[in-house]
């Protein structure tokens, strides 16, 4: 017993036969007297309320030895007091607490263990536990023994919360008294997982491997091809809150993975969830190859023979995922399929791509011109795979006071898991350039090979005289410490490191990005050489196999290039750093890891990306560019309702999806969620900014406009369209968040390059359209259109002359901001040559215009000129309302410009 505290039968615990002045008259509140727990708490609620704790512990344990069962008595407590179960310090939690230590001193006063008494208390507190806060679980479970309880009468009544259609509590229950490998799993956790609570069926098989593996397989069983979810659901009647678009095989495989990664499985116990994984990388790899024409043949089908492998699902899945069966034709030849494994349409054309190639030999069409070449010879690109090798080029890798361009490469990993091993590492001095082998250098690890680039390669980045060049050097340097087990602290050894996607995102990036050959639109690091050099990088080989061996020709010469462009853009931006916006002479930059020295004033250290940087240059708002976590949709949607890029992320992607895309597009990180300091480290200071989700979404737009110092015109709202697109999620090594379906046309339009509505940015990768370029069409023209789509009888009978019959939507009556100015975005106006002979109206690059959504009534409306059509996804805007409440809510982050009427756009 704890002589501190007073027990049953102590005349210090008020026994009324002891003569005590403390026992008496009920109606006081005595515990005694009344031996009842909510007459005790009564008396708690003073010294609860003074927090006189040494009182506190003294009245209640008086009060528990005065019960003649306690047990019962918390119970009424618990059962009476309403809302206890969700505070986070209730004086009802604090009892149950104290009751717990002060029956571990004493046998507990009441029914006896086995006894029909306690087991009734125990199936009264089995409800509570279904519920409590996880605080109370332990001391609830040893105050009423229900570990030594009889299990069977536990199951059954966690069967009976199952049965009445209570599965979050049945779950809830059977995982708080740990009965799950005594209970069905498909049972407990299909209802759940059909409702998308994912995480309490994580938590039930929390700790039991062999759990694990049957979740998974229960999953990947939902993930095979020709399942309809609907069935299964059917089995379970009453889950009535079915959540079935969250269970499509492409959002449930993401899942999969996600377990898979979480609890080291073998991804082999999964094939159908691996199965959609290879779909979605295929997918990507033939938009960059048919669709974007930035990678090789080589390259593509190296990787496709890889995914596809022996499955016959996937070989029909990729041919059948092609636009028109010419593209099938060219994927099946490019792979080198047999003709009688192919449709008849598809092996047709594929013998008459043949038959062409051989009659009429067509001119590749030679890009190099168009982009950045490496400007030293061959023969001064050496290849280093020994020891011998690093000796013989070691002085002039260590030369001091040089300036050293550094880059890696890893073949890009299309399977669950994390970042495959770098493959090959670049390092770049003038009139030089060294490929390091990295699987060649680093391996057997502790040998006289792997003692010597390692001991190289830490005494190059610990040099403070060197100066390292780099772009996301960070996550560079954290791939190559993943791969050399000896240069783990590699980050921590860098010493005069300099980040060029730090001076990237200084630079006022007004010159809008080229296209090649109908490519997409440059972005990172093939950006800034653009912006600088005038010319960007050629990165059809980025995907390439890097681990293969020996590497070719364009290989070689791609990876000397991504390495030596670093000294000459750094070298461009120090002659003229005023003419790229930069504040000063770029040596006086912020570095990686400078070292102090003495008797000279210490350069500025990076900015804390949580404060807002002094003297940053003001970026205009369609230069601004970010990807927002899964957190922040409303964020992203009002920074594109402002001509920000903004990118966010999709169901199932999270701080490796942002890092990856960060760094290879030059975005900047917004993020709501606990990986701010993980983000940081990888994109570096002032790449990432930890956005406060308590603010609402236009809040939290201007705290971010105003911390990047984003200068927003007028001209700028709605300047890239807020169409809501199907999102196609994937992971993937080149940084997109997704993909858009490579059919219908009108989903994703392919020009060719002699299209004039060649769109000059990238498919968006996110959920919205996010094209920023318009069309404008005279109302004249749009009345006819609209007509020959067959939504209006006679566009001569609604002509202006219909003035008195304006049918105004409800709240788009034009506000006048002031100057009254109409709203006249950047665009040219549609032109004969612009779109197709051909009924719905649709322009020549495949998109259709969605003339559904424009209501008769504003073809009518006086005063109404134009109309503005996105060329993207074919929505068409009108002036209305929109955009003045656009501008008022943000007036105060808007730049000084002319007022305008307001944007509205077909619901």
């Amino acid at each position: 017993m704890d002589p501190g505290h007073p027990a049953a039968g102590d005349p210090a615990g008020g026994d009324p036969a002891a003569g005590d002045p403390a026992g008496g008259d009920p109606a006081a509140g005595d515990p005694a007297g009344g031996q009842d727990m909510l007459v005790l708490l009564q008396t708690l609620q003073t010294p609860w309320s003074t927090r006189a704790l040494q009182q506190l512990e003294e009245e209640a344990w008086r009060g528990f030895a005065a019960l003649d069962d306690p047990r019962a008595g918390l119970l009424d407590l618990l059962g009476s007091v309403r809302g206890w179960r969700w505070k986070g310090s209730s004086l009802e939690t604090w009892v149950t607490c104290e009751l717990e230590r002060w029956l571990q001193t004493q046998p507990p006063p009441g029914p006896a263990q086995g006894s029909p008494g306690l087991k009734q208390l125990q199936a009264r507190v089995l409800g509570v536990l279904a519920e409590c806060p996880p605080s109370l679980v332990e001391p609830l479970v040893s105050i009423f023994q229900l570990r030594d309880a009889d299990r069977s009468h536990l199951l059954a009544h966690v069967h009976g919360l199952h049965q009445e259609g209570r599965f979050k509590e049945a779950v809830t229950l059977g995982t708080r008294l740990r009965l799950q490998p005594e209970l069905d799993l498909e049972k407990m956790s299909a209802p759940l997982l059909l409702q998308d609570k994912v995480n309490l069926v994580e938590r039930y098989v929390d700790g039991f491997p062999d759990l694990q593996r049957r979740l998974l397989a229960l999953m990947d069983s939902w993930c095979q091809p020709g399942l309809d979810i609907s069935v299964v659901a059917r089995r379970y009647p009453q889950v009535t809150s079915l959540r079935l678009e969250k269970l499509s095989p492409r959002v449930l495989s993401r899942q999969v993975l996600r377990l898979l990664e979480r609890y080291g499985l073998d991804p082999a116990s999964c094939p159908h969830a691996v199965s959609q994984r290879h779909l979605a990388a295929l997918r990507h790899l033939c938009y960059k190859r048919f669709v974007e024409g930035s990678m090789s043949q080589e390259s593509w089908a190296d990787h496709v023979r890889g995914l596809v492998g022996p499955s016959p699902w996937l070989q029909e899945q990729l041919l059948a995922s092609q636009a028109d069966v010419a593209m099938a034709a060219r994927c099946a030849q490019d792979l080198s399929l047999p003709e009688d494994q192919l449709p008849a349409s598809v092996a047709t054309e594929l013998r008459r791509l043949r038959l062409q190639e051989r009659t009429a030999e067509v001119p590749s069409k030679d890009t190099r011109g168009q982009c950045y070449q490496l400007p030293i010879a061959r023969e001064d690109v050496r290849f280093l795979a020994t020891w011998q090798d690093l000796a013989r080029h070691e002085e002039e890798l260590l030369q001091p006071g040089q300036v050293v361009g550094m880059d890696l490469e890893w073949r890009p990993s299309f399977c669950p898991g994390g970042r495959p091993q770098a493959s090959l590492m670049q390092v770049a001095v003038e009139g030089r350039v060294f490929l390091l082998d990295l699987p060649a250098l680093s391996r057997p690890a502790g040998g006289r090979t792997s003692q010597a680039f390692s001991r190289l390669v830490s005494r190059l980045l610990s040099d403070p005289s060197i100066t390292k060049l780099g772009y996301g050097m960070a996550g560079d340097l954290k791939s190559l410490g993943a791969s050399c087990p000896a240069l783990a602290q590699a980050q921590k050894q860098l010493q005069g490191g300099l980040d060029l996607l730090w001076v990237h995102r200084q630079i006022r990036a007004d010159m809008p990005a080229l296209r090649v050959d109908g490519a997409q639109g440059t972005r990172g690091l093939s950006l800034l050489v653009q912006q600088v050099l005038g010319k960007p990088l050629d990165k059809t080989q980025q995907l390439s196999n890097w681990d293969r061996r020996p590497l070719r020709e364009e290989q070689l010469l791609y990876a000397a290039a991504d390495a030596y462009c670093l000294l000459e853009v750094y070298w461009a931006l120090c002659r003229e750093p005023a003419r790229f916006q930069l504040s000063g002479d770029l040596a006086r930059s912020p570095r990686l890891g400078h070292s102090k020295r003495s008797g000279a004033p210490e350069p500025p250290g990076p900015q804390e990306a949580s404060a807002p940087p002094q003297q940053v240059p003001e970026v205009p708002a369609r230069a601004f560019r970010v990807v927002c976590d899964r957190m922040l949709q409303g964020l992203a949607r009002s920074l594109r309702c402002l001509g920000v890029d903004a990118l966010a992320l999709g169901p199932g992607e999270g701080p490796r999806q942002a890092a990856e895309v960060a760094r290879q597009e030059g975005r900047v990180i917004l993020t709501s969620g606990q990986p701010y300091h993980q983000l940081q480290a990888q994109v570096g200071a002032g790449r990432c900014f930890r956005v406060d989700r308590s603010l609402k979404a236009q809040q939290q737009a201007k705290a971010v406009l105003r911390h990047f110092n984003v200068r927003v015109a007028h001209a700028d709202i709605f300047s890239r369209c807020q169409v809501w697109l199907e999102f196609l999620g994937s992971e993937q090594t080149s940084g997109w968040l997704g993909t858009w379906e490579l059919t219908p046309p009108a989903a994703c339009p392919q020009a060719s390059a002699s299209n004039p509505l060649e769109a000059q940015r990238d498919p968006p990768p996110g959920e919205a359209c996010n094209c920023d370029q318009y069309l404008k069409v005279p109302k004249d023209l749009m009345k006819q259109l609209v007509w020959l789509s067959g939504r209006w009888e006679d566009p001569g009978s609604a002509g202006d002359e219909a003035q008195s019959e304006d049918t105004q939507e409800p709240g788009s009556a034009p506000e006048e901001t002031p100057g009254g100015c109409t709203y006249d975005p950047p665009c040219r106006g549609l032109e004969e040559a612009d779109l197709q002979l051909r009924a719905p109206a649709t322009l020549s690059n495949g998109t259709q215009l969605q003339l559904a959504g424009i209501p008769t009534g504003v073809l009518r409306r006086p005063g109404l000129q134009h109309f503005y059509c996105c060329v993207g996804c074919g929505k068409v805007f009108w002036e209305g309302s929109h955009l003045g409440r656009v501008a008022a809510q943000f007036r105060e982050v808007l730049a000084a410009a002319p007022g305008s009427r307001h944007l509205q756009v077909s619901e």
